[in-house]
């Protein structure tokens, strides 16, 4: 197994615990042999836990000596709730590592240069990009602003309408687009909508499983806005922990959240507009269904924008079919 084959299946066993290791990033390693086949594979487990590459090390066994460690992230240089991995690959009879990302906290920092003293053989950059962009954009940007990583997700029709004159909106997107918004609030750290939805819609706003069960994570449901919501709306049942902020500021909202990494925004018109005239959107998640709606009713407001020369300009990120559907991922241009 080449490297970057070994490095995108520690993307996918990162991608397994995403959401289950915060504040700790979402890792994945694996332990290629000396005959580079797979030994061990491992994902950071919740804190306290063992990190990636201790798990991947303990399921390779002695097969680890002489091996190849291939991790998401650069192995980890201090003592934190855990020991270094730097020393357990050490102390594993490792002979070279390979990582995706350089680690930009610099009090974890420098694994990269201690094992290059110790005569261990380094590659750095593995699938950079891709794991960027995947299972550690949200950390990536928390270490890098001190803030959470907030995305907004929407689901309109090609002439992007939210819903239909008459203000029915379901369903716009297939139930594959569905299913695949359900797997991203399992892994966000909360999801936001403002009072606005809670009234019309009445929202749970948890994270299902295909056959309408709870998912095992939910996020923290969180609800913006000045109004008084019913003390009987279904956003504030058992099936998981909500916190109500009263402010229409998105500066205030995100502050008051500022303990998280992950932030997913799935408020109404109103709230998106906020949000977007603020400028703290970092990723639109954009489901677009096939399908022709018109009317007044569009997925965001008044984002401020007077003619063609202020429009706010993004660019494309990813763009995938679920289902029927389109999914377009952008981030600031």
């Amino acid at each position: 197994m080449n490297l970057e084959t070994a490095m995108r299946l520690a993307i996918e066993q990162s991608e397994r615990v995403k959401g289950a290791t915060y504040p700790n990033p979402p890792v994945g390693a694996v332990i290629l042999d000396s005959d580079n086949e797979v030994a061990g594979v491992g994902a950071t487990e919740p804190p306290g836990g063992p990190h990636a590459e201790v798990l991947a090390l303990r399921r390779a066994g002695q097969r680890a000596v002489g091996g190849t460690a291939v991790v998401t992230l650069e192995p980890c240089n201090h003592h934190g709730r855990t020991p270094p991995c730097v020393d357990a690959l050490v102390a594993a009879g490792i002979s070279a590592v390979a990582y995706a990302v350089t680690d930009p906290n610099p009090v974890a920092a420098g694994g990269a240069a201690r094992l290059g003293e110790l005569g261990l053989e380094v590659v750095a950059g593995v699938l950079a990009d891709e794991v960027s962009r995947g299972p550690l954009r949200e950390w990536l940007h928390k270490q890098r602003t001190g803030m959470p990583h907030v995305t907004w997700k929407f689901a309109t029709s090609v002439d992007g309408r939210s819903a239909a004159a008459d203000g029915s909106s379901q369903w716009i997107t297939s139930e594959a687009a569905r299913a695949d918004v359900h797997r991203r609030r399992a892994v966000a750290d909360a999801v936001l909508v403002g009072t606005g939805t809670v009234f019309t819609d009445d929202p749970l706003l948890t994270a299902r499983l295909p056959d309408g069960s709870l998912a095992e994570r939910q996020p923290l449901r969180v609800v913006v806005g000045e109004r008084e919501i019913p003390p009987e709306a279904k956003i504030l049942n058992d099936d998981s922990r909500t916190m109500v902020i009263r402010t229409r500021d998105p500066h205030e909202v995100i502050k008051a959240l500022s303990d998280r990494t992950d932030l997913l925004l799935e408020g109404g018109p109103t709230l998106a507009g906020a949000f977007l005239r603020a400028g703290v959107i970092d990723r639109i998640l954009a489901y677009i269904g096939p399908i022709l709606l018109g009317g007044p009713i569009t997925a965001v407001d008044d984002v401020g924008v007077l003619s063609i020369a202020h429009a706010q300009r993004w660019r494309f990120d990813g763009v995938e079919s679920i289902g029927p559907d389109v999914l377009l991922s952008l981030v600031p241009n």
